[in-house]
């Protein structure tokens, strides 16, 4: 892998016009494993899964687990978590809370 790629974000996020603090995620399928880092985020989360198979979701100290289309994970802000690759590009839909 290029060194370069590690400064660049492995999603694209796309607003949402309708709703604020909704937007759309998406990951592609040729997304490498050590591109999907550990990280935080600012604010509470939900994700809401669109489209994508085979993706987990694992939190800090606990087993990565499946994420299934249609379901939606709340991720705690300032607690650490990241995505484990799936087998098709993901698209998630997420609203941010204050």
């Amino acid at each position: 892998m290029n060194s370069l790629d590690n400064y660049y974000k492995p999603f694209e996020d796309f607003e949402n016009s309708i709703y604020k603090k909704v937007f759309t995620r998406v990951i592609k399928e040729d997304v490498k494993q050590d591109q999907l880092i550990w990280h935080i985020d600012k604010k509470d989360r939900d994700i809401k899964v669109v489209w994508g198979t085979g993706w987990k979701l694992q939190n800090d100290n606990e087993l990565p687990f499946e994420i299934k289309i249609g379901q939606t994970y709340h991720i705690n802000k300032e607690s650490f978590h990241r995505l484990l690759k799936g087998d098709s590009e993901l698209k998630l839909e997420i609203k941010e809370y204050e």
